[in-house]
């Protein structure tokens, strides 16, 4: 017979042995490219948007156009691939961040048991599955974020109320495109 105190110390494993595996999973596969690539289209996004539209409205589009210098190339490659680079570096930030968030909250605070709570992530976490999977979806969001940054900022009305309402489109067609493709490559993924 265990007593309450064995009781409160089962629970207390159990919880580690959960905890650890469920935030780990979570976050690679879900939460850390998912809410990385929306916080990616309101600040970076949208400033991609206000700033090609800006450009568009002084007329430095056309003048690149005028000398002979190809504002796709100057413009639009060097933040296309700036986007598909750094969505994998900042949702892995963010996946860093929060298995370290977890583990001060369950194990510092709660008092639960670091090594069941570090082992049972390692054990349970693949590289292929979990990791690299959340690696091709946020490179992928990048590359959604960025197109729709940039085509917004290009056709937008040279005006300063049409920058603004072409970064307000960025960021509401960025989050419904994360989740339209979150869920495709989910399914593709994640389903044996």
């Amino acid at each position: 017979v265990l007593g309450l105190q064995g009781y409160t110390q089962l629970a207390k494993f159990k919880s580690a042995d959960i905890l650890g595996y469920m935030v780990a999973a979570s976050l690679l596969r879900e939460l850390g490219p998912v809410l990385a690539a929306i916080l990616f289209a309101s600040s970076a996004g949208g400033a991609t948007t206000s700033e090609i539209g800006l450009m568009k409205t002084t007329e430095q589009l056309e003048a690149m156009n005028v000398m002979a210098v190809d504002p796709v190339a100057r413009v639009v490659a060097p933040r296309f691939w700036a986007g598909v680079f750094s969505m994998p570096l900042l949702a892995s930030i963010f996946n860093v961040a929060g298995i370290y968030g977890a583990y001060l909250v369950g194990v510092e605070w709660l008092g639960l048991d670091g090594g069941i709570f570090w082992s049972q992530m390692q054990n349970n976490i693949t590289f292929h599955y979990d990791v690299l999977n959340g690696l091709i979806k946020s490179a992928a969001f990048g590359v959604a974020v960025t197109l729709i940054a940039v085509h917004q900022g290009f056709h937008c009305v040279p005006t300063s109320e049409g920058i603004l309402r072409a970064s307000t489109r960025t960021v509401v067609s960025s989050a419904l495109t994360i989740l339209a493709v979150d869920f495709m490559l989910t399914a593709w993924m994640f389903t044996d």
